[in-house]
């Protein structure tokens, strides 16, 4: 009896240690794959019917939430259902979260925080470890929903983008883009819905899904010759007294095709007077002086060529359209390239980032537009600090920029349409990039660049239109784009000056 208790005894001792075994495989070693495993959707079935935080802008707005089903109106599946009660406004801010689609935008990239799985959260809900109280955290933006909403209004029905920066610290203040959609539709618990409407954005060609102001790019046109006029100052090719021959056309370098002023105009002067009016002629002559090396070299020391440095995903860079050696046998291109016609592509965020630039005393600040994110309890996990990227022009040219901009809102281009409220001064440049070849039907897109009070910047805009009709195409950037740009400077402007 004794012997089959112990062979009993072994037998059970053997059946736990190979137990035992199991379960630490299963558990520790093989966790990891188990858990990723597509499928496995327990984990993420539990996940998502949780309590996730709010997304709140700096004017105090809810513009993502969790809400129970009965409050949202949701179906019996589920506990709990994302909402976005601004609906398009925020959309490519936000993003959207589903259990079949993933999730964009700051929902993607701070999920962490708001589900509650940062270290510093899962910390702070140890004594409740095995509850299931809401653990979620809430990110908190540099956007005010007033102003948000000022720039939708402004930018109406029109196909583009409308982004405020502050200048000394990059932080975003609004960054609207029509079209957009509504997030809602998208986390909704009806699958059919979400089906229906995803199918219907992706086969919209104006690419609702994206964030046009800034993982789009467009030609600039004239608001680049910021750009040439900035590293044709740094590089002293020119200077305030600089004067350039009144003319209508132009043959550059390497080819026998003329260029021309826009609208066929003679135009020239001093470099206020051609800056102010625009004349494309002068910039075109100026990429030429400059030459290959030192025009590309300028264009990237603003950012060109190389992937913002943004906190939001999918960040498109702006691009010069050549390399230095693509225009050493090709000046007439590079000519082209000088008033922001050719190759050149940028995105209207990175637009703002450059009159941005201009307005910070030549340091163009990283863009951001998390201001900080917090723990259920409000504890402050972390904050955006102010972080220059680039500084592409001195103090002293910085100021040049100003004054000549200064110039284009008096009594240049952008005078018909920015004058703003209460006489605050202004600093603007306007552009009307021309997208039809010579014979063909005239079809561009309208962009204005701006920063006021221009003595003392607070808010930089940039407003791009794109040339999807003839009511856009016909008009130039001041008439079009500059009113949308005043409209929004002027909300902006009545709010209380920050701290």
């Amino acid at each position: 009896m004794n012997q089959r208790i112990r062979h009993l005894t072994v037998a059970l001792i053997v059946l736990f240690g190979l137990l035992f075994v199991q379960l630490t495989n299963w558990q520790v070693l093989q966790r990891d794959s188990l858990v990723s495993n597509p499928r496995n959707n327990r984990i993420t079935l539990r996940d998502f019917d949780t309590p996730r935080g709010d997304i709140i802008t700096a004017d105090g707005s809810i513009i993502a939430q969790t809400l129970p089903v009965d409050a949202a109106n949701g179906s019996g599946k589920y506990q709990y259902q994302r909402n976005y009660p601004k609906g398009e406004l925020f959309a490519n801010i936000t993003g959207y979260y589903t259990l079949g689609y993933g999730s964009t935008q700051l929902e993607r990239t701070q999920t962490a925080v708001l589900s509650g799985k940062t270290p510093q959260q899962q910390l702070e809900a140890t004594g409740g470890l095995f509850s299931k109280d809401d653990v979620s955290g809430s990110v908190r933006v540099t956007l005010r929903a007033d102003l948000q909403a000022a720039a939708k209004k402004a930018l109406g029905n029109r196909e583009g983008s409308v982004v405020v920066l502050d200048p000394k610290t990059g932080g975003v203040l609004a960054m609207y883009s029509n079209p957009s959609y509504d997030p809602n539709l998208i986390a909704s618990h009806n699958g059919n819905v979400v089906n229906e409407t995803l199918d219907g954005l992706q086969k919209d060609t104006a690419k609702p899904l994206l964030a046009n102001a800034y993982q789009e790019r467009y030609m600039p046109g004239s608001t680049f010759k910021i750009v040439t006029t900035t590293v044709g100052l740094e590089t002293g090719k020119i200077d305030m007294m600089s004067v350039f021959k009144d003319e209508r056309s132009w043959v550059p370098p390497n080819t026998k095709k003329p260029i021309g002023n826009y609208g066929k105009k003679v135009c020239g002067g001093d470099l206020a007077e051609v800056f102010r009016r625009s004349c494309n002629i002068p910039f075109a002559q100026m990429a030429v002086d400059i030459g290959p090396d030192l025009m590309v070299n300028g264009a990237n020391r603003f950012g060109f060529d190389e992937r913002i440095p943004f906190d939001l995903p999918g960040a498109a860079a702006s691009t010069f359209g050549g390399t230095a050696v693509d225009f050493v046998d090709s000046l007439a291109l590079l000519a082209i390239h000088g008033f922001g016609q050719g190759q050149v592509q940028i995105t209207p965020l990175h637009m703002a980032m450059i009159a941005g630039s201009v307005a910070n005393g030549g340091v163009m600040m990283k863009p951001h537009v998390i201001d900080s994110t917090r723990t259920r309890n409000g504890t402050v996990m972390s904050t955006t600090a102010p972080e220059a990227w680039k500084t592409p022009m001195s103090p002293a040219t910085a100021a040049t920029m100003t004054q000549l901009m200064v110039g284009v809102a008096q009594s240049g281009t952008a005078a018909c349409c920015l004058q703003l409220n209460g006489g605050v001064s202004v600093a603007a440049k306007t552009g009307t990039a021309q997208l039809n070849a010579e014979g063909e039907k005239q079809r561009s897109h309208a962009w204005i660049t701006a920063f006021a009070p221009a003595e003392a910047p607070r808010f930089v805009i940039s407003v791009f239109i794109k040339g999807v009709n003839d009511a856009v195409s016909a008009s130039t950037g001041g008439r079009l784009a500059g009113p949308v740009a005043r409209d929004v400077l002027n909300a902006a402007l009545a709010l209380p000056a920050a701290p």
